[in-house]
């Protein structure tokens, strides 16, 4: 039961590889600029993949204080700069009333690994003296929705989300549907990851999931296209203030667009193998959830990660949710250009598809050279497009089978 009550997007923060800030990485992504490069956190001499797309030119105290700062993992520093931005942007200043019915849903895969893997060095040299008394409220999955409820004031609905790949998109559903559910008005959603440490960039290539194409960093990630090889994993956090609508006209706020479904589910067959019927039922939940056909769909911000297996799996799935109204969606893949943000890429990509129904412009899918016959669709291929979208998806599937769909509507007034 949604009691009637329709949620907005009011306003947006991000920090990526291709900027800080939302104007910023849109310029970069709509230009089919790649935020990819060599590793500079380490040495990664050694490892199989030896790039990523890191953020450049953060600073943390620009959005908080240093002690918030001192006592905060990057990827939870990442996720309040966003939320600064997004509530500046969406005009809001939570006041004593106001923050009992707001709350925070922050997704992560990893949380605060930086941390803990700096205190795991630390104390096999210098042993557990100089390890922070802050590292267990640090590095927990939690610490970045709970550093953003302190930074803020925030005293409604509040946790962390982690469900892989898929945890932004499951941040924003979730929080939707508490202001669906009447149990919040005003919710802080979004995602945020830093795990560009040697373990875990090592691990995904002996996963064999990582780009290995080291010389050209810029052109590694090859969403759908012939001779991809792997994505780059990439860094940042995106955070959305969402707003229920009644509340958002009377106070005159800007609104990017609405947000009218989700769908969840997971697809129990194989932690690194997707499953594209389960991937195709969580589209086609989501759609029903709109209350809208599949044929008014005409944008999906995919996946599209560059993975072999994962590629082929997401066009089946859309092929399976549409059916031919397949062959006339445009579809494009974000990683393409800001790498795989992880957890964080749901919530960032649902800004970029925001934008797109608002301003008229979608993103191109770089890199795309050779077409690959088994992902036939059109992923706008290299150079961005303009279209009027009145609706579109954003689409997340992680490892474990972990998957979410949005579906969001143009909003005019």
């Amino acid at each position: 039961m949604k009691n009637g009550r329709r949620v907005v997007i009011t306003g947006v923060g991000a920090v990526t590889p291709l900027g800080i800030g939302v104007e910023e990485s849109w310029t970069a992504l709509c230009q089919g600029v790649s935020g990819a490069g060599r590793i500079t956190r380490f040495d990664p001499t050694g490892i199989a993949t030896q790039i990523a797309a890191e953020v450049h030119g953060f600073e943390a105290e620009r959005y908080m204080s240093k002690k918030h700062a001192r006592r905060s993992d990057l990827f939870a520093q990442y996720g309040t700069a966003a939320t600064r931005m997004a509530l500046d942007d969406a005009g809001l200043v939570l006041d004593e009333a106001t923050a009992w019915r707001t709350g925070v849903i922050l997704g992560t895969v990893v949380g605060g690994i930086g941390t803990l893997c700096h205190s795991m060095r630390t104390a096999s040299e210098d042993g557990f003296e100089d390890i922070t008394r802050m590292l267990a409220s640090m590095y927990i999955p939690s610490a970045g929705a709970n550093d953003i409820s302190v930074a803020f004031g925030i005293k409604g609905p509040s946790r962390g989300v982690s469900t892989a790949c898929a945890s932004g998109g499951h941040a924003i559903g979730d929080a939707m549907r508490l202001i669906q559910y009447g149990e919040a008005d005003i919710m802080v959603a979004g995602a945020a990851e830093a795990q560009i440490v040697p373990i875990f960039i090592d691990s995904l290539a002996r996963l064999q999931a990582s780009s290995t194409r080291n010389d050209e960093p810029q052109a590694a990630s090859r969403p759908f296209e012939l001779h991809r090889d792997g994505f780059v994993s990439g860094e940042g956090a995106g955070v959305l203030i969402l707003e229920e609508l009644e509340r958002a006209r009377e106070r005159g706020a800007h609104i990017y667009a609405e947000i009218i479904g989700f769908g969840s589910n997971i697809d129990a067959y194989h932690a690194t193998k997707p499953e594209f019927e389960s991937q195709a039922r969580c589209i086609r939940l989501a759609i029903e959830d709109a209350e809208v056909s599949a044929a008014e769909v005409e944008y999906i911000n995919a996946h599209g990660t560059a993975t072999w297996l994962g590629d082929i799996s997401e066009t089946k799935a859309i092929k399976k949710a549409f059916g031919e109204h397949s062959k006339r969606l445009m579809v494009s893949s974000n990683k393409s250009m800001m790498g795989h943000l992880w957890g964080a890429s749901g919530a960032v990509e649902a800004i970029f598809t925001a934008l797109t129904l608002s301003r008229g412009v979608i993103p191109p899918t770089v890199n795309y050279d050779t077409p690959d016959p088994e992902c036939d669709l059109d992923y706008v291929p290299n150079v961005k497009r303009e279209a009027s979208v009145k609706t579109a998806t954003s689409q997340s599937f992680g490892f474990g089978g972990m998957n979410a769909v949005l579906v969001f509507s143009r909003h005019d007034g």
